[in-house]
């Protein structure tokens, strides 16, 4: 048993001065308030772990080399596709070992790995089929973090069109091969503490309409998280509607893949059907406000979604920036550019969807929460710094402090990260050593 000792604590019931938590094993086992004693001191605010539910790892080598220049997202993914093509299972397990270390220090506890990268060059699989995604589930764990491997299906190149280059890597040719392959993982990691096998439906343009189901089965069948990109390119929006006569969001209802168990990532460009269609399923809508704004997609009508009955997500997608509170004080502040009005989320709102909705869309509901029997995730955030200094309660997180103020980090009851330091060592080196490897 370990006692932590926080100066403060955001517990449900709101801000808590003094409060002692005891850690057994993975778990919390007790929250109570008293005197530090003899307990391991957290100065500052302490929070629950952030859950980032929605990342592509092996996009972090492309920060600072694809903000040169004009162009768009469609410019900007055949970039992403040059990385895409030089990854083996040793160099992607090296640089997402580095990611989710560096995903550590900004205090995330949990990721969603949105993981299509699945065969070698000119996709011919490897000996172990899912040998890239059992590489990121061990790269999570060197880190410290649990992790939803939403295994993808990625079979068309555009809606109506073939794999080709670097994108034959992500097909396995239909959804019945896909699951077969998925099946395999799923049993691999089956037992795992603090790892989820989940599913993805990469988007219309990848999947098309009559291979989603098998996608949704596999997610109904094992009661496992099921996310997909939705509506982020306004030409996205156009071929689907040209080709189906529906939005993405109605032909993903109409193929069974809405639902509590579903998170809409983006959902940048919607109707007021979609939005219902989107509330009404009690789907989870992730909002990567840093990528969004990064690659020009757009602001997408985050408020609207959780008021008509959409839980609200956080990911740090493409990892142009990896910080939750960027991107949980983005989505406030996007909308204020976009309406001209202030105030649309109090900040307690927004921390809930870095941490409790995060986690429970990723098939962790007993996360994100400092209570008794909730995985043992504490995030603590100084209050002294030059960013913070004056700040109190959930805005303090929210609208002052950035990843640089998270100076200890208990993931899963192990304390990953101490005076700002990861058990790791130096992340910047893992990262610039990583990346270089691949340039």
């Amino acid at each position: 048993m370990t006692t932590y000792w926080c100066e403060y604590a955001w517990l449900p019931e709101g801000l808590t001065r003094s409060v002692l938590v005891e850690v057994d094993g993975e778990r919390i086992a007790r929250v109570t308030q008293g005197e530090p004693g003899t307990a391991t001191r957290l100065a500052g605010l302490t929070l629950p772990g952030l859950a980032n539910a929605h990342s592509h790892a092996f996009h972090r080598a492309l920060r600072g080399a694809t903000q040169r220049g004009k162009g768009d997202f469609w410019t900007w993914r055949d970039q992403m596709y040059e990385v895409a093509a030089k990854l083996d299972p040793e160099s992607y397990l090296r640089l997402a070992t580095a990611v989710y270390a560096e995903m550590a220090l900004a205090g995330v506890t949990c990721v969603g790995e949105f993981h299509y990268l699945h065969h070698g060059p000119g996709g011919v699989p490897y000996d172990e089929p899912n040998e890239m995604g059992l590489a990121l589930v061990e790269a999570a764990r060197a880190a410290g973090l649990r992790i939803t491997l939403l295994d993808t299906c990625y079979l068309t190149g555009g809606v109506g069109t073939a794999l080709a280059g670097a994108q034959v890597r992500f097909g396995d040719g239909n959804a019945e091969r896909w699951a077969v392959r998925a099946e395999g993982l799923a049993a691999a990691l089956r037992g795992r503490s603090g790892v989820v096998a989940g599913a993805a439906i990469h988007s219309v343009r990848a999947v098309p309409p009559e291979q989603m189901p098998t996608v949704a089965e596999f997610s109904h069948h094992h009661a496992a998280p099921l996310h997909m990109h939705v509506s982020e390119q306004r030409a996205e929006n156009d071929a689907c509607v040209e080709r189906y006569a529906a939005t993405p969001v109605q032909l993903l209802h109409e193929h069974g893949a809405l639902g509590p168990r579903s998170t809409a990532v983006h959902a940048t460009h919607l109707t007021e059907v979609d939005v219902q269609l989107l509330g009404q399923s009690r789907t989870y809508v992730c909002m990567c406000p840093t990528t969004e704004r990064d690659l020009a997609d757009g602001i997408g009508p985050a408020r609207t979604l959780f008021e008509h009955g959409s839980p609200i997500t956080l990911g740090s997608d493409s990892h142009a920036v990896i910080d939750l509170f960027e991107e949980a004080r983005a989505v406030e502040l996007n909308e204020r550019l976009a309406t001209e009005r202030r105030g649309h989320w109090p900040a307690a709102d927004l921390l809930a969807a870095a941490t409790s909705a995060g986690h429970a869309s990723l098939g962790f509901p007993d996360a994100g929460l400092l209570v008794a029997g909730a995985w043992a995730d504490l995030v603590s955030v100084r209050l002294d710094s030059v960013r913070t200094a004056g700040a109190t309660g959930a805005e303090a997180a929210v609208f002052a402090a950035g990843a640089a103020d998270v100076h200890s980090v208990v993931s899963s009851g192990r304390r990953i990260v101490t005076d700002g330091r990861h058990v790791l060592g130096e992340v910047g080196t893992l990262l610039t050593d990583s990346i270089a490897a691949l340039r």
